[in-house]
């Protein structure tokens, strides 16, 4: 067997709905010598993971820590935990990410309602309000915060409010939110959260941050019925993250140096400077757009600053654009999913690639593929309509 050359990665600019670019004391981090997962200086860092992490989902949560996995290992760890067999869950639908809520939650044996909009579109409080009245008895219901796949902001307050006032919990998926605007667990009275840490983190992906309330620990811990997954059952998890230090599993212990770092870098920013950071280049990137005749699908009131749904317009090949993009400029960016494909790019100004520059390197080179597929566009007008 012949060996391949060693690998060598390309350098891109990361536009895409995620990885998100990684500053350079996150790589860094990841290239320090390994220690063992029970390591007293390990074990040290672990708790200023759980601090750190605690100050970025702005909660006061003891069970705080990152799973071993990216966001949708995350997405499970909250659903086997807190379903049981026959228990009656509410999912949010409107992208890619709620429908992959519904297939996890089905698996745990849940009943599952499902509260559908078009993608692009929010879920609107009332929509839970129906969808609370209809079932009988509501043991949770799950959202997805920021919709990866279109690029829509869905409001959390009111409908944590209706869903407690209905005696369920609140899941929230915050994958692309997290670090990118304002995510306030404790102020919204979020019961259980979980993220990844290579979108607004910008942290490599293989960890995915969660967070279960009081509440919520007290339903995983008083369950009839076994979690149905070892790996990722937080009553054992617990006695690994919590003062008992009891081996579970081979912790990776690379990633947890960068998200340290990751974490770090977020901290030192400011949550308030790296929301701003994150809205500024959203409107800026938008009003470019709006100056080359283009718009952006999700609804308007609700878009993400951190992912931007641009509409293809009309006889333009979108693949070609991502392709030309990618090969003459090293730039990512994201297709559509679903009843998306086809019609929309996802660009995504998350973390370390949420910079005024990176919108402009975007809109040059974005103007030049669109003119050269034969969509007539004035890069002239765009830079113009940043300042």
């Amino acid at each position: 067997m012949q060996i391949a050359p060693a690998f060598k990665a390309p350098t891109r600019l990361l536009m895409g709905p995620g990885p998100s670019n990684a500053a350079a004391e996150v790589l860094a981090a990841m290239s320090q010598p390994l220690v063992g997962h029970l390591d007293p200086v390990f074990v040290k860092m672990m708790e200023e993971l759980k601090g750190m992490l605690r100050a970025v989902f702005l909660t006061r949560n003891e069970m705080t820590f990152p799973v071993s996995g990216t966001g949708s290992a995350g997405m499970e760890f909250c659903f086997v935990n807190l379903i049981e067999p026959g228990d009656e869950v509410i999912v949010g639908v409107n992208g890619v990410f709620g429908t992959r809520m519904v297939e996890v939650a089905e698996r745990c044996g849940a009943r599952v309602t499902k509260v559908e909009s078009g993608w692009g579109n929010i879920i609107a409080p009332q929509q839970i309000a129906e969808a609370l009245r209809n079932v009988s008895k509501p043991k949770l219901v799950a959202l997805v915060h920021a919709e990866t796949s279109t690029g829509a902001l869905t409001p959390v307050e009111e409908i944590s409010k209706l869903v407690h006032d209905a005696g369920a919990l609140l899941l929230l998926d915050t994958v692309t939110s997290l670090g990118g605007c304002p995510v306030r667990i404790d102020e919204w009275n979020v019961d259980a959260v979980y993220s990844g840490t290579q979108k607004c983190l910008s942290c490599p992906p293989g960890l995915s941050p969660v967070s279960l309330n009081a509440r919520a620990l007290e339903v995983a811990r008083r369950r009839r019925t076994k979690v149905q997954s070892w790996y990722l059952d937080v009553n054992l998890l617990a006695s690994y993250w919590g003062q008992e230090r009891v081996y579970h599993h081979t912790a990776p212990i690379s990633m947890n140096y960068a998200l340290h770092a990751a974490l770090r870098l977020v901290l030192e920013e400011g949550l308030e400077n790296r929301w701003r950071r994150h809205k500024q280049n959203h409107l800026a990137l938008k009003s470019a757009l709006a100056a080359i005749g283009l718009d952006l699908a999700s609804q308007e009131g609700h878009q993400l600053w951190q992912l931007n749904a641009i509409r293809v317009p009309q006889s333009v090949d979108e693949a070609e654009v991502r392709r030309r993009l990618l090969n003459d400029f090293n730039i990512e960016i994201g297709a559509g999913l679903g009843p998306l494909k086809g019609k929309i790019w996802r660009v995504g100004l998350m973390g370390e690639t949420s910079s005024r520059e990176n919108v402009q390197l975007f809109l040059s080179a974005f103007c030049q593929v669109l003119n050269e597929c034969g969509r007539k566009t004035d890069p002239t007008a765009a830079l113009a309509a940043l300042k």
